[in-house]
């Protein structure tokens, strides 16, 4: 005799995992079969692999004024007549080695960058959320805050509050805290497009069918927004959060390039350019070359990523 085999344990072992529905998606096919988008994403997990794991393979801690030495200042790239072992890009005229500084630089701004993603994320979505769905003064006042914001240059709205955080921190948290300011002064605009693109799909979504019956049986208006609304703006917010990492980066840079940003004892990219590029013209050209090549292709890996993922999550293009 046979025995019965129950259904539910039966799919439960056939299911296939996550990793195999990605790789039967048509997003891994898309990505599989776009070269740019594959070398961008090889590039860009060296990228952040390195700069993650900086403290295992670079030779000098260049946030630790102790390790550096001063008669290492200014030596060019190994590959030049002056060149010495191992300070492979060179070092700066504070005698950091150029390759680490560059890496724990990259760190920050990486950091940095994903962090306004986030906080904008979080925050333009949920304003988004309650914009669209009560609608009348709740909407009126946070678009009309977000249309003062876009009013106003990004970059404006950052170097101001950057400065204003500044001078109202104590000194000494200025040099503590200067992440965080950077972050909030990005994220200040940033929300803004966040919150417009939920704006407007949870406008559409409130009226359809399986929200109004969870309304019929009294289902609580957060678990609506959350568990319903939201998870039907995430291809729009996935693809603006990707573009918007790197803008993020080059917004720090720009901030720390201009001496509002990240301080020199904790360099991020743009510090690097904006010391480099004060000797730029003295003969001194791998300080200021090579940060800015690291911030190029940083963020042009990013954006190829991002207009992959646009064009593959289009369903016109399908």
């Amino acid at each position: 005799m046979t025995p019965l085999v129950n259904t539910a344990e039966q799919e439960t072992r056939t299911a296939p995992s996550w990793l195999a529905r990605l790789r039967d998606s048509d997003l891994w096919w898309s990505f599989k079969h776009h070269p740019s988008a594959v070398a961008a994403a090889i590039l860009l997990l060296l990228l952040i692999g390195s700069a993650f794991f900086a403290p295992l393979i670079t030779v000098q801690n260049p946030y630790d004024l102790a390790s550096l030495d001063l008669l290492n200042a200014e030596i060019p790239p190994i590959w030049m007549e002056e060149g010495q072992w191992p300070f492979i890009l060179g070092t700066d005229t504070q005698g950091r080695d150029l390759l680490s500084a560059i890496l724990y630089g990259s760190r920050a701004s990486i950091v940095i960058g994903a962090a306004s993603v986030a906080v904008s994320l979080i925050v333009g979505s949920a304003l988004g959320l309650v914009a669209g769905y009560y609608g009348k003064w709740a909407d009126g006042l946070l678009m009309r805050a977000g249309d003062v914001l876009l009013s106003m240059p990004t970059m404006l709205i950052a170097i101001l509050v950057s400065a204003l955080a500044r001078q109202a921190l104590p000194p000494s948290l200025r040099e503590v805290g200067a992440s965080g300011v950077i972050v909030l002064a990005i994220s200040l605009s940033a929300w803004v497009q966040y919150a417009r693109t939920v704006r407007a799909l949870t406008m559409v979504e409130r009226n359809k069918e399986y929200v109004q019956a969870a309304r019929l049986i009294r289902v609580p208006t957060w678990r609506i927004l959350i568990k319903h609304i939201l998870p039907n703006t995430t291809t729009p917010l996935l693809v603006t959060a990707t573009l918007n990492f790197g803008l993020g980066i080059l917004i720090e840079a720009t901030l720390s390039f201009l001496g509002v940003g990240m301080p020199p004892e904790q360099p991020s990219l743009g510090t690097l350019i904006r010391i480099g590029n004060q000797f730029l013209f003295s003969g001194q050209w791998w300080i200021v070359l090579f940060p800015g090549l690291q911030l190029c292709l940083l963020v042009v890996s990013i954006n190829v990523l991002g207009d992959w993922l646009r064009d593959a999550l289009n369903p016109k293009l399908r």
